[in-house]
């Protein structure tokens, strides 16, 4: 019933689908489809967490891979987006009525990332690339600052300059080991500054 909602917020939107609707199509009694879920927010709120479940699937497969750290650490974080067709439900949680769904799901991401990122992070420190302790605190910082910075609104070049610069730091690394993340930064949002 999930992935029947999932597939149906994809493609009529999340505010155009019907509780009715998803009952027709999954086959189901409308007594059972409210035994499971209290409402079509519920709903919502589960398939986000289908989505988070095959995104750190994905994360833990980046860190298994022989790659850098510091692009492992951007693969995780970059792994853990919406896809491009998955963005109407994304922007579903944008709106006014989902703001308490939105801060939900965004803990949940953050719990989700700190393990998956601090395990990656103590590789980094085993290979001399880091220098720092309290990593799963550093970590959560990085994750906080990044989602308000490049998710929750408009940025600068500078700001994408000193987000780099902070990082770094952060995580005690060399200046430049994470210069790379300019060019992977989505600057649709960038403000342009005069």
């Amino acid at each position: 019933m999930l992935k029947i909602a999932y597939d149906m917020f994809l493609t009529q939107g999340y505010e155009n689908t019907r509780v009715d609707q998803i009952i027709e199509k999954a086959q189901i009694a409308k007594g059972t489809y409210y035994y499971y879920f209290q409402s079509k927010e519920q709903m919502l709120e589960e398939v986000i967490d289908m989505m988070i479940d095959d995104e750190t699937e994905m994360a833990k497969q980046i860190i298994l891979m022989d790659i850098p750290v510091p692009q492992k650490i951007v693969g995780i974080i970059t792994s853990m987006k919406p896809t491009e067709e998955e963005q109407p439900i994304k922007n579903t949680l944008f709106q006014q009525e989902n703001v308490l769904m939105h801060y939900r799901v965004r803990k949940k991401l953050i719990d989700v990332l700190i393990p998956l990122l601090s395990e990656v992070v103590d590789e980094g420190v085993t290979e001399g690339i880091f220098e720092c302790d309290n990593i799963a605190e550093r970590v959560k910082m990085l994750l906080i600052i990044s989602d308000g910075m490049f998710n929750e609104g408009t940025f600068t070049e500078n700001d994408i300059y000193v987000f780099i610069e902070m990082t770094e730091k952060l995580f005690g690394a060399e200046k430049g080991t994470m210069n790379f993340i300019y060019n992977l930064i989505d600057k649709s949002d960038m403000e342009v500054v005069e």
